[in-house]
């Protein structure tokens, strides 16, 4: 019999790991929502 390998990654994330998935959704969020936002304001003057 061949035991399976285990198939669920463990559960212990490094904090740096945490953090630098979080600048990174820093990294991408801040200019999307900027983005949004002027694309919503330009939006606006159609409708003026």
């Amino acid at each position: 019999m061949n035991p399976q390998p285990n198939s669920h990654p463990s559960n212990s994330e490094e904090p740096s790991s945490t953090m630098s998935v979080a600048l990174a959704w820093l990294f991408v969020g801040v200019p999307l929502m900027w983005g949004v936002s002027q694309t919503f304001i330009k939006a606006l003057t159609l409708f003026k």
